[in-house]
């Protein structure tokens, strides 16, 4: 964000001292006015606002992180029959998608925000990896049969860059903004689902299913620890201004895997009570739903043992690497 807000005061200065030598009718040399300078006050405190107001206070009115563990499905996705962490997946997405941030153009107040952004690009990781999975193992008949081409469809779309606008990653013809390729693969998520539920289509609650999810989940969150500790090995205390992306991008990892896992486990229900695996899965939501539910007033990456300085880095590694051990127990138990 310091980046940013460095930038735009470059820009915002830049454009004041030309407007002000034009103003007071330095241009060339010659003395030529081309407004009365008593304008100059006015245009000025114009200036002001749109620096001091507008971003700041447009910056306090988007930066709203939306970790309600909660959450339940919205009644348009949770179809009878169909699958709950399909319904929940669609929810959020959706939710998400109508206040997408990630991508805001410049001149948005939302551009000059990091923590809720790298929140939701944490999230849409997880729902992109978790709607993967499906695709390859629990919308298919033992592996055998082709992937269904509703989820095949949402998987690309759900892969998106989420930073995409119309413009900004040097392209000259306009491409579609992240959001709406997230809204259109709800639609093919919702498609789905509603096979599913009569029939026409496969979502097979076998237990080796789930047992392939929770490997690449606790893979993904093994990778998450390895960031977490590489920004936290370089410190910096209350001056390491991308300590808070990786923090809210790992909090937003941690919360779409709990919403998912959460319903994961009414959509198995059957299976963890046959392998008797239900209070450490429960246990397994506590650790994620900690982890999810951090939000510190600032982010901080101190050393561990420090009074004034905490570590919060570290801090939401512990629930991380605590939920990642209690998966591999939850794999071992569905094994037996």
């Amino acid at each position: 964000m310091s980046d940013f807000l460095s930038d735009l005061r470059d820009r915002v200065t830049s454009t004041w001292e030309t407007l002000r030598d034009r103003l007071t009718g330095v241009r060339s040399g010659r003395g030529e006015f081309f407004i009365d300078s008593r304008y100059v006050p006015w245009i000025a405190a114009v200036l002001f606002v749109l620096l001091l107001v507008y971003y700041p206070v447009g910056m306090i009115l988007n930066n709203h992180i939306d970790d309600d563990l909660n959450v339940a499905p919205a009644p348009q996705f949770d179809v009878p029959g169909g699958s709950k962490a399909i319904a929940i997946v669609e929810t959020v997405v959706t939710r998400d998608a109508d206040h997408w941030l990630p991508n805001a153009p410049f001149w948005h107040p939302a551009a000059a925000l990091d923590n809720a952004p790298n929140f939701q690009l944490g999230t849409i990781y997880a729902v992109s990896r978790f709607v993967l999975e499906v695709g390859d193992y629990l919308g298919r008949l033992r592996g055998s049969s082709a992937i269904d081409p509703n989820l095949d469809k949402a998987v690309g779309l759900l892969k998106y860059d989420g930073t995409t606008w119309y413009w900004g990653q040097g392209n000259i013809i306009p491409k579609p903004k992240a959001e709406s390729q997230y809204l259109e693969a709800v639609d093919y998520l919702t498609t789905y689902n509603k096979d599913v539920a009569s029939g026409k289509s496969t979502y097979d609650k076998r237990a080796d299913n789930l047992i392939a999810f929770l490997d690449r989940v606790a893979a993904d969150l093994g990778s998450t620890s390895a960031e977490l500790d590489a920004r936290a090995q370089g410190g910096g205390g209350y001056f390491d201004f991308q300590a808070d992306d990786v923090f809210y991008n790992a909090k937003g990892k941690l919360y779409g895997y709990y919403i998912i896992l959460n319903a994961l486990g009414q959509d198995f229900d059957v299976v963890l009570k046959e392998k008797q695996a239900g209070e450490i899965w429960a246990n397994m939501l506590t650790s994620l739903r900690t982890g999810a539910a951090m939000n510190p007033l600032i982010v901080v990456n101190g050393d561990p043992d420090s009074l004034t300085m905490p570590s919060h880095l570290r801090a939401i590694g512990f629930p991380l690497l605590r939920a990642r051990i209690q998966m591999r127990e939850v794999a071992d138990i569905l094994q037996k």
